[in-house]
Parts: structure tokens; C-alpha cells; sequence
């Protein structure tokens, strides 16, 4: 049989456990955004109210980008141990940069009329947020989120090497079997299809949280 054939062969008798993966790597990679999001995007109103530390949060997230993710994986490794956490807390810190960046970009780019306008209407600092800056920067925000969960589902793929399991588990066994293509192929291609389908869906959410005065 030929790679595809073989890759065919291979769905058709693993099919429920290639779903089982395929649901575990997508969970695996949405804890980690959500733990993300809940803690990136207070602080990156936080510093989009204190601009002096906004370069300073900025470049600590930048510097956590430029770790190799098998290097990271190791370092946080050593501290929980083998398994899903390891993962979870790998695609967390590599989620930072984009949501962070999106919600301090987003905040800042709201229109300064516009919040004099709310000043001018009495509203506080917290309706400000609420009501005017919040709305105005959600497609932004979205827009980080949707970056970092496409990247945490190519990062995730590399748990297999501390038995977290995911589609990375089938690539992995595929590079180290003699006649692996079908195999690699088989994680490979539900791995992408998970990237595209999500980027489209993130994507159209992004689009419906644009206010209509600015699309």
C-alpha cells in the first residue's frame, strides 16, 4: 500500500481514537488561552492605563516568545512533572504575548473624543471601561485570542513528549516508525484542520464584535 492508502487503512480502524486526541489536544490548548485570557487581559487593561509599565509587561511576554517550546516545556517540566499540566502551563505562557498585546493596543486606540465625550456625560472611570472602552476594543481583543489559540494548538502538539497525549502522540509515533508517513499524516492533517476551522470561526467571531461604525 502507498502512503495515502495506508492513511486511509489507519483511519478507518483508529477512528475513535484519532477523535479522542483530536478532542484532548483542543481541550488541552483551550485551558491554556482561557487561563490566558482571564489573567492577560485585566493586565493588559492594567497597563494600558500605566503606560510606563506597558514596554516593560510587553517585553517580559516577548522574551517568554523567544524560548524555544521544547526548552520551555523542559523547564516547567521540571517543576510539575510529567503530564496535561505541563502542557497547560506551556500554552498559557506562550498565549500572553498576543492577548496581552491585542488588549493594550486595542485600549489605547480608543478614540480620545469619545471618552471625553463619556467624561462629559458624568460617567466613571469604571462605566468608561464598561461601556465605552471595552466594547470599542473587543474585536481587538478577539483578535489576540484568535492568534493565541491557533498558536497554542501547534504548541500543543508537542506534549506527547511529556505523555500528555493529543494528535502530537500519532506524529510522534509516526517519526519514530520505520515507514511513518501515514501515521505522521494521520496527526498532522486533523492538527491543521483544527487551526483552519478555528482561525474561521475566531475570525467571523472577531468580524460580529466590530462595532458597525468601524467595519
Amino acid at each position: 500500500m502507498n502512503t495515502w492508502q495506508q492513511l486511509l487503512y489507519y483511519y478507518n480502524h483508529n477512528g475513535m481514537y484519532i477523535l479522542e486526541q483530536f478532542n484532548r489536544h483542543f481541550l488541552i490548548s483551550i485551558y491554556g488561552v482561557l487561563i490566558a485570557a482571564v489573567i492577560g487581559i485585566p493586565l493588559g487593561i492594567f497597563i494600558s492605563r500605566n503606560h510606563h509599565l506597558g514596554n516593560f509587561v510587553i517585553s517580559i511576554a516577548n522574551v517568554i516568545q523567544t524560548i524555544p517550546s521544547l526548552a520551555l516545556l523542559s523547564i516547567i517540566m521540571i517543576g510539575l512533572g510529567l503530564g496535561v499540566n505541563t502542557v497547560i502551563a506551556t500554552v498559557f505562557l506562550y498565549a500572553l504575548l498576543p492577548i496581552i498585546k491585542n488588549t493594550y493596543t486595542g485600549m489605547r486606540n480608543v478614540d480620545a473624543n469619545i471618552i471625553d465625550s463619556g467624561k462629559g456625560m458624568g460617567m466613571t472611570n469604571l462605566q468608561l471601561l464598561t461601556m465605552v472602552r471595552l466594547p470599542l476594543s473587543l474585536s481587538v481583543i478577539m483578535a489576540g485570542i484568535r492568534n493565541a489559540l491557533v498558536l497554542a494548538i501547534g504548541i500543543t502538539a508537542i506534549g506527547a513528549f511529556v505523555g500528555a497525549g493529543g494528535l502530537g502522540d500519532i506524529i510522534v509515533r509516526g517519526t519514530n516508525a520505520t515507514n511513518g508517513a501515514a501515521l505522521i499524516l494521520a496527526g498532522a492533517l486533523p492538527t491543521a484542520l483544527m487551526s483552519i476551522i478555528t482561525d474561521f470561526i475566531l475570525n467571523l467571531i472577531e468580524k460580529w464584535l466590530q462595532p458597525a461604525g468601524l467595519r
